[in-house]
């Protein structure tokens, strides 16, 4: 797809995104000539390169639909018993996206935490929490994140629900992780339905 079919995947420009993923060779290979991120990523992904493609879409996102697209894709492979400070971790970060609230990414953070930063939802909830103007405690002086850490929050997220409970559905997952980014992208909702069990 053209960048101008995916306008939120254009951004960042593809130099500044590429710098983030450390790719092995063969992929780096299939980006030479290439100048924008949605051709990037077709290359990635057409190459057979999905975990590569998957954080490169985590940090060529804006944050906010980056950290959607975590959502998303947690929710996708969530257990029917998944613990309740996953599933608020989750429920937190997704009103961030819709609030953009400080108080609400702090305490996605907080839940994240309590939770023990072991899940996707976790993590989607870290991503929420790195997109913000600082990572100090309240009445403390601004210490921003830096600029990668919420898409390498982000892919960790979308990582770690690929591989949930049954790391052979990695593929087929991570296809319809990048399906649900590329809708994302153009202006959608990038909802995937809750996988079968």
């Amino acid at each position: 797809m053209s960048a101008t079919a995916l306008p939120k995947l254009s951004t960042r420009p593809l130099e500044e995104v590429a710098t983030r993923l450390d790719l092995p060779a063969e992929a780096a290979a299939l980006l030479a000539g290439r100048t924008d991120v949605p051709g990037a990523l077709a290359a990635l992904a057409g190459g057979g390169f999905l975990v590569e493609a998957s954080r490169m879409v985590a940090h060529a996102l804006p944050r906010r639909e980056a950290v959607w697209w975590a959502c998303m894709c947690a929710a996708h492979t969530a257990p029917p018993d998944l613990a309740e400070p996953d599933r608020r971790a989750r429920e937190l970060a997704e009103e961030w996206v819709r609030k953009q609230a400080d108080e609400v990414r702090r305490a996605a953070m907080a839940e994240a935490e309590r939770a023990g930063f072991g899940s996707p939802e976790c993590w989607a909830a870290v991503g929420a929490f790195w997109s913000g103007d600082s990572m100090s405690p309240l009445g403390q002086p601004l210490v921003p994140p830096a600029p990668h850490l919420a898409g390498t929050a982000v892919a960790g997220s979308v990582a770690l629900a690929a591989v949930r409970s049954d790391p052979s559905r990695q593929k087929l997952r991570l296809q319809r992780f990048l399906e649900s980014a590329r809708d994302i992208a153009a202006g959608g909702t990038g909802r995937l339905v809750p996988e079968a069990s």
